[in-house]
């Protein structure tokens, strides 16, 4: 039933309708109910092929909420869309139950799955060696939350604060981008015969002046030296010597036991935090009415874009996917409002079991998903 759920030529009615009335590249969904609460759910596209993914799943465990930000392609964040919460339900079942060990153990079951992919794909797509994604998850089982990050999506906590008036934003995954100090010195402690395992350039820091990013899912060519030496990569990549591996897929976990005052949850891609602060975030969702709240979140960060090129939205929202990207990147975002009603596994059973085995999942495409009749104007 998961894997079917699951399977990429079943997304669109998984997805559900949800066009926006005026933005032909944003796609949402308004508010749908997940295992302890409801959600919202919203993305922009800007590059020529969408490369962020996002989804929500209710299993047997509780809420599993995945934001997936590819690059170099799109093939990455499909393809964990498709395989990571079989892998997460899967050891859940085998622990009797949700853990960090359970998320530890499905990124790398579903880095290895698409270790063996790159490698099939050889012959006839040896770029897909370069392809990569981020990879943001979040598991809400009974009362405790689970996230795990690989690269630089981001989780944000929304939380009344003991007066009760005022929210406060609280950062649950640490990320691994290497504009951050701190993951600079993480990798140069990893190589320290390595005196370019980070290179300043085109006005960011790049891992061997390439990637920004120091862990995610994919980009075998800088996980596996062999791919870099076969002459077959030459003709499609930008061969880097390499000793050892520069990346990992090896996540960040946070486990928190939720509380009365933990009133929702934003996971979003970098797109959206590149424009916004977690702090404007809160506030925007604190603010406003809860259907729609991704959209409006997504809207605030385009209006951001626009304000910084000194042009209006509507004028922004006239540029073609592509050529969007010149201005910012596809962005994902999912707000999670939590019932802790629902939260004790005790109480509301009945209810629960009818939430179970629901997805949504973002479009493949959202010109594809327009084009198909999918999407509907709100």
């Amino acid at each position: 039933m998961m894997r079917s759920c699951l399977r990429p030529i079943e997304r669109f009615l998984c997805a559900g309708r949800g066009m926006t009335d005026r933005d032909a590249l944003l796609w949402h969904r308004d508010l749908k109910p997940h295992s302890s609460g409801d959600f919202s759910i919203a993305v922009v596209q800007a590059n020529s092929s969408l490369e962020d993914q996002g989804q929500v799943l209710n299993s047997t465990f509780g809420t599993y909420i995945g934001v997936y930000d590819g690059h170099g392609g799109p093939e990455a964040s499909r393809f964990i869309n498709s395989h990571l919460f079989p892998h997460v339900e899967k050891f859940a079942l085998e622990e009797g139950g949700m853990s960090a060990e359970v998320l530890q153990k499905a990124f790398n079951a579903t880095e290895q799955e698409f270790l063996q992919l790159v490698k099939r794909s050889w012959p006839t797509q040896p770029q897909m060696a370069s392809v990569g994604s981020c990879c943001l998850v979040g598991a809400i089982s009974n009362d405790t939350l689970y996230v795990a990050n690989c690269g630089d999506s981001r989780a944000v906590l929304g939380s009344v604060c003991q007066t009760k008036k005022s929210f406060k934003a609280e950062r649950l995954s640490a990320e691994h981008n290497v504009a951050l100090e701190d993951v600079r010195k993480e990798l140069r402690d990893l190589h320290p015969d390595d005196s370019h395992i980070v290179v300043f350039r085109q006005g960011v820091w790049r891992v061997k002046g390439i990637i920004q990013v120091s862990r995610s899912i994919g980009d075998i060519y800088l996980k596996k030296p062999d791919f870099n030496k076969d002459p077959l990569f030459a003709q499609f990549g930008f061969p880097v010597p390499l000793q050892r591996p520069v990346m990992t897929a090896e996540p960040s976990i946070h486990v928190r036991q939720l509380k009365p005052q933990d009133q929702f949850l934003i996971f979003a891609s970098d797109g959206l935090w590149e424009q916004i602060t977690d702090k404007e975030a809160v506030e925007i969702v604190q603010k406003n009415p809860r259907p729609g709240i991704a959209k409006r979140l997504i809207k605030a960060a385009l209006e951001e874009v626009a304000k910084k090129r000194e042009m209006r939205p509507s004028d922004l929202r006239k540029i073609d996917r592509g050529v969007r990207r010149h201005f910012h990147d596809d962005i994902t975002v999912i707000v999670i409002y939590l019932d802790h009603n629902l939260l004790n596994a005790k109480s509301n059973l009945h209810l629960k079991s009818k939430r179970s085995f629901e997805c949504t999942s973002v479009p493949v495409d959202i010109y594809s998903s327009a084009e198909m009749g999918m999407g509907e104007s709100s």
